[in-house]
Order: C-alpha cells, then structure tokens, then sequence
C-alpha cells in the first residue's frame, strides 16, 4: 500500500501505419497506458474508424441473439481460464458469425414452419373427431334440403360475441354448434402460448350467407378447415392426418435435434468469440482517439503512463515485429491518480474514494484507514459476541464466496469483526454479560471481615456500596478492560456513560491531529513551506491548545485519581469551561499550579493568536511576493498559480473560509466524535434489553419441558440478535465512522478532487453480455 499516488508521465507514441491495430491490442493486454483524446473536437460519428464500431457492434448483436438461444436450450458456455487475444483486423471473424447467423436463421425458420403445420394438422384432426357428432345430430333430427357447411377452430373467450354476431348479421339463417377441446392448443399465431379452443360447425343456406360467414370468421380470427361430405371422406382425411402428423414429429424431432448440436457447437466457441468481439471494438474506439500525421502514414497517440512502466512499455514496443517509438514530452496537465492497491486493501480505498479521488501526488488516507475504520466502527458495536458472529460469517463469506457485493468488502468485514472482538474485551461485554476471566479486583467478603457489613445491613438495605479504603476490598484494577463486578452494580450506566464519553473525546482530538500532522507532508512534497508556517502551526496550534488541553486533564484526572479518592476528583467540564473565562480561583485545582502559574491563560491566548495567523498569514505573504521584485513575480505559489495572476481579494476570501471552517469545525467535529460513546451506549442497551426480555425468560424456566421452551426462545433470541444487533446496528456504525473519516479526518489534509488514472486494460473493460446476464 502506497503512501501517496505514484508518479505518472505524459509520453507520445509513434505508431507505424498498419501495424496500430496489433500495437493498441498488446497495450491492451499490458494495462499500462491510459490514452489522451487527440480529437475533442469531433463528433464520435465522424471519427475514422466509426464503420469498425458498427461492425463489431453487428457482431455483438448477433452474439447476443446465439446466446439467448444458447441459453433457452440449457446449454452451458464454457469459459476458458486464459483471456483470447484480440483476433485479426479482417473479416475472418465477422463473416463466419454472419454464416453461424444464417444457418441458424434457417434452421429455425424451418423449424417454426413444421411447428406451425404439426399444429394445424392437430386442430384439423379435433375438428374433424368432433364435428362428427354435430352431422350425425342434424342427419336424425332433419333430412330436407342439404346445408352447406363452415367449419374451424375459434379461441373460448370469443365464443359468445362470435356467436352474437353471426345471429345479428345472418338474422337467423344459420345453425351453429361447437364444443370445447378437451386439451390446451398452442396458438398459431405466437406459437408458445396455449390457449383453450372450441370447435364450431356452422349449417347456412345460400351463398350471400356463407359470404357473411366467411367474413365474421376472419374478424374473429377463426382457423377455418374444409370439411368432409360423408363419413367415408372423413375417415380417409383422419388416417391421412395421422400418417402426415406422425412424419412430421419425426422431422421436428431431427430438426431441433441438428438445431441443438448447432447450439453446441457455438457455445463451444462463444466465449472466445465474446472476447474477441470486446476487444476489437475497444480497439477501435482507441484508436478514434489518436491523430494522424500530416503523411497519415503515423498514428500518433497521447498517454498517461506511471514512470515505473515507461521502461516496460519502451522495451515491449522495441520488441514488436513493427517498431514503434515511445517518447516523454512535457505537460502542464494535472496528471491522473494512481494507487496500486491489492485485494486486502482495495475495499479500504474505494472506501476513500467514495468520497473522492486524491489530488495527484497528495497523501492517500488509505493506509491509515485500515486501522482507524475498523476500530472507530468497533468503538461503538464493541462486544465479543457479536464480533465473534461477524468474524464468523466473514469467514464463512469468503470460503463460499456468496453474495458479489459483501464479499467485494469481505476484509473490510473481517477487520471490523476482529476489532469488536477486541474492544468487546475492553469493554468486557459479551451479549451484555461480562466475562470474569483474570477474577474481579472488588471483594465482597471484605466488607463483613472487616465488620463494616452484617446480615443485618443486607437485611434493612436495598443497595450498598463498597468501599475501596477498606482493607482488602479492593486490590488493584482489572488487568484487562472493565471489572466484571461493574455489570452487577446499579451505577453502572453511569460509569460506562463517563468513561466512554472521555474516552471519545480522546480518540477523537488524537485522530484529527494526526490527519493535521498529514498535512505538512503535501506542504512539503508540493514545495509550498510557507504553508507549514502559515497552514500547519496555527492549525495545530489552535487545536492542540484547546483539545489538547482538555485531553491532558482527562489523563491526569486518570492518573492521579484512584477508586480510594474518586470522591475528591473535581469536574473537568467545569475547569474547561472557567479555562475560557479565565476563573477558577475559588474551586480545587485539578493538578498543582493550575491557576497560579497562568498556563492555561497562556493556551487560550496562543489559540485565538492563531486565527489571525490562519486568516491573514498566507494572503499577505502571497501579496508580499507579488510586490516583491521582478524577479519573484515569475515563481509559483500555491495551488499552480502564477504570481503575475495573483488576486488577493480572491485569496483573502477563501482564506477566510477556510479559517472559519476550521475553527469551527474543531469545536464541532470534537463533539461529533461522541457518537462513539452514544452509539456505544445504545448497542449495550439494545443488547441488555433483548437478553432480557427475551433469553432470560427461556433460562429461568426450571421444569422438564423447559429444554423444549428454551429451543424456540434461542432462535427468536438469534433472529433479533442478527437482524437488529448485527444489521441495523452493524451498518448504524459502519455509516457513522465512515462519516468521522470523510468529514472530520480527510478534511484536514485531503482535497479529493482528483481523477482516477484508468488504463486501457481488456480485463477491466465491461463486456455488454456479462451486464445483461448472458455470460
């Protein structure tokens, strides 16, 4: 893990016409170069090599659709462990997915074609078994003038309205019958869908009737059969349709049987031909944004690269078949952000990078936020059971690999895991139950050895207090974290309440100093020392005067009061507080010399002399540097900004704005560091209520059956424990200690405004069939 973004060069690349294509693709593979626009000017659909994209697009077109295929026949694409090289600038590949898509095409129109005659030939054949029984009906109930006949299949919804319309239009002069199938058919038209259909046979005298019929059974979408004279016919007409439906089983079956070992064979090749396809439009798209020379016989190109690979990216453009050259040229452009980063430290930096990307070459707060985001977060979900859970499920998360979004974070988790485990120790809170490992430092026993307690006093008292001067009550404190003994008594809430609200305020002025103290190392790397005098100092100054002080008082108070003296030990509130007024005189000191030696006189006033330092220090000596001679109207300050364009108003009043805020912010980013405390304070309240109200009533049932009770009363007790203590808790936490990073850390030293260096790498290109599920 870098400290700071690497050094990055801006180099010019001459590439030899007819050899760009292969030279672009092998910078591809390298993932060393992040490429310039040479064309801001033009439109994307009037660059050079706009016909290239549309033809790798036609290809990704016709991949996607021999995908979707692939996929609808359940056939598995396999994926080969080592990336495809980007195939040849010709249309090898092109044409051979042009046949793939033909043949293809054909199969499968064929294919629809039998479907759509096997259903037909199956609608005649229930036509034909039921309208049998419609004739023989009317032969024994009429057997005057012979009808003429319509016959055909409709959908069951429309039934009635059809049957409405042929009374209304025919007035009468038609006899209609049908009866449902018994089966569901597919529809001819959508081929998938299946639908309930009735078959209907409609008797009509005259030919202007049998017009009108024709034509309501087209408006309603009717499939319309011929229909036999006599039962000899239809005999002949089902054994034919029997003959030709089991024939063409037979052809559909062959069909998708060539179809699928089409499929297969594609999908062997699929994900090579994906890659290929990524590539080459990748590469073209690179190349729209280089330029040609005034010959067009050199393509020129602008890249970003890190100084450390320009000696690899030299040696392997010296070696390619064609040479290319490789030249470093001056730039005055911010270079992109660079910070190499591994699988353990990336979840850290995208963390940091949510809030923005570094300047170039500024401090990266990454490394640190390894360590501080984990135990902030700790800080305030501190307790072993429930870290061991979350360790737990980390580990479980990372060896399956479940879940893409958490296990992307998986170290992030772990770390917040082992760090609550670890102040779940201090804190000595295990589902709000203390664990009394190395045995308590209070005693009990002590109190009625020495006589001061009788059963009497347990007797007439409801609550006691042991007092720590009594010989033998009280040996030493707990040697690590909290005494167990706290958890039983009734002020405990009121200890944990001080301790943790002191030991906040700690954490807190200790961590922005140290993102102050990160500051001096951008002053200095940006060769700005004026600002170490005019920035820094007073910065730290003013904080380490105020908080700094506030947070000596809080160790001294630690320190030089023990539990025999508690009683004694003043409020630090109320020193703080008569710090500023400057009074004090008639309350104990805290230490020796408080008052009388004037020290805390002294911090007030270097403090407020440190915002007219921070306020007017840097814009007067800018000023003092632009009326300086001529020869220093030439130099630079800060922010690249040439003297000879120098403002002071402008610079006074950012100057201004950044006094305040600071100033400002010390007083409130102190105080928003006690959320550590009240979040601290509602975990172990949550905890010790859900233990409670809930897992207590299962342990305190004695009876045989209680085992029986006790199995239903865990798994609520873990449900509540996971989604409220473990989730809500667990992600209340996570949010506010990354606020403490962004707002009340990264502001002191870190501007993240900065662009992110991406290289023209293909494994980090998106592909359009991986987004839409199909690989």
């Amino acid at each position: 893990m870098v400290f700071r973004s690497e050094e990055m060069c801006l180099a010019q690349l001459f590439l030899q016409s007819g050899s760009e294509y292969d030279c672009i693709s092998e910078l591809g593979e390298l993932g060393l170069v992040e490429f310039r626009d040479l064309n801001p000017s033009v439109s994307s659909f009037q660059r050079r090599f706009v016909s290239e994209i549309k033809r790798c697009e036609e290809m990704e077109r016709i991949l996607g659709n021999r995908a979707e295929e692939i996929q609808k026949a359940n056939i598995a694409i396999p994926q080969e462990d080592e990336s495809p090289l980007a195939p040849p600038p010709r249309q090898v590949l092109e044409i051979m997915l042009q046949r793939l898509e033909m043949e293809l095409s054909e199969v499968a129109r064929n294919k629809e074609k039998l479907r759509r005659n096997l259903l037909e030939l199956t609608e005649y054949t229930h036509m034909l078994k039921i309208t049998r029984t419609f004739i023989h009906s009317r032969s024994r109930g009429n057997g005057e003038e012979t009808s003429l006949f319509v016959s055909g299949l409709i959908q069951r919804v429309k039934v009635e309205a059809f049957e409405r319309m042929l009374w209304r239009v025919c007035k009468g002069y038609t006899i209609l019958s049908y009866a449902e199938v018994d089966e569901n058919l597919a529809d001819l038209d959508t081929v998938s869908q299946f639908t309930k259909n009735v078959v209907f046979l409609i008797s009509f005298w005259g030919d202007q009737i049998g017009q009108k019929v024709q034509k309501i059974c087209d408006c309603y979408h009717c499939h319309l059969y011929p229909h036999p004279e006599n039962d000899e016919e239809r005999a002949d007409v089902l054994d034919s349709l029997r003959t030709r439906i089991q024939d063409l089983n037979n052809v559909l079956h062959r069909t998708e049987d060539y179809l699928r070992q089409v499929l297969q064979k594609a999908s062997e090749s699929a994900y090579t031909w994906v890659v290929q396809v990524k590539k080459m439009k990748a590469i073209y798209h690179i190349l729209n944004l280089c330029s040609f020379d005034v010959t067009n016989k050199c393509l020129i190109a602008e890249v970003w690269c890190p100084i450390n690979d320009l000696a690899n990216l030299r040696g392997r453009k010296g070696d390619a078949t064609v040479p290319s050259f490789v030249n470093r040229i001056p730039s005055t452009d911010t270079p992109p952000t660079l910070l190499r980063t591994n699988k353990f430290t990336s979840g850290f930096q995208s963390i940091v990078e949510a809030y923005g990307v570094g300047d170039y070459r500024e401090v990266s707060p990454a490394p640190y936020t390894i360590i501080t985001f984990p135990f902030l977060f700790a800080v305030m979900f501190g307790d072993l059971g429930h870290g061991m859970v979350m360790t737990l499920a980390d580990i479980c998360l990372c060896c399956f690999q479940i879940w893409a979004t958490f296990f992307n974070g998986r170290y992030i988790i772990l770390t917040m895991g082992l760090f609550s485990i670890y102040t779940g120790l201090i804190y000595n809170d295990c589902f709000s139950k203390s664990l009394n490992i190395f045995g308590s430092g209070w005693s009990v026993k002590a109190m009625f050895t020495n006589q001061q307690w009788t059963n009497k006093t347990l007797q007439t008292n409801s609550l006691l207090t042991l007092d720590p001067n009594i010989s033998g009550v009280f040996s030493g404190p707990y040697p690590f974290g909290i005494d167990p003994i706290w958890n039983m008594a009734v002020n405990r809430l009121s200890f944990l309440n001080s301790y943790k609200m002191k030991m906040s305020v700690v954490i807190g002025v200790i961590h922005m100093s140290f993102g102050v103290v990160l500051s001096v190392f951008n002053h200095l790397h940006f060769r700005q020392k004026f600002n170490v005098y005019l920035l820094f100092l007073p910065e730290l100054l003013f904080l380490l005067c105020l908080f700094g002080y506030l947070v000596f008082m809080i160790f001294y108070k630690w320190l030089a009061f023990g539990a025999r003296d508690s009683s004694q030990a003043p409020s630090i509130l109320i020193h703080f507080i008569n710090m500023f007024v400057m009074q004090g005189k008639d309350i104990t000191p805290l230490y020796p010399g408080q008052v009388s030696t004037g020290l805390q006189i002294f911090l007030v006033v270097v403090a407020m002399l440190s915002v007219p330092v921070l306020l007017l220090g840097k814009p007067v000596y800018l000023y003092w540097l632009y009326r300086g001679g001529k020869g220093l109207r030439r130099r630079k300050v800060s922010e690249n900004i040439a003297v000879s364009q120098f403002d002071f108003a402008d610079v006074l009043l950012h100057q201004a704005i950044h006094t305040i805020e600071y100033c400002l912010g010390c007083i409130s980013n102190t105080a928003s560091y006690l959320r550590l405390w009240a979040l601290s304070l509602a975990h172990a309240q949550l905890s010790e209520v859900l233990w409670a109200m809930v897992m207590r009533l299962g342990l305190r049932i004695t009876t045989r059956v209680g085992i029986v009770f006790l199995v239903p009363v865990f798994a609520l007790f873990a449900v509540l424990t996971v989604s409220i203590l473990l989730v809500m808790e667990g992600l209340s936490a996570f949010l506010h200690a990354l606020r403490l990073h962004w707002v009340e850390f990264q502001n002191k030293f870190y501007h993240g405004a900065g662009v992110k260096f991406v290289p023209f790498d293909f494994s980090l290109l998106p592909s359009v069939f991986e987004q839409d599920g199909l690989l």
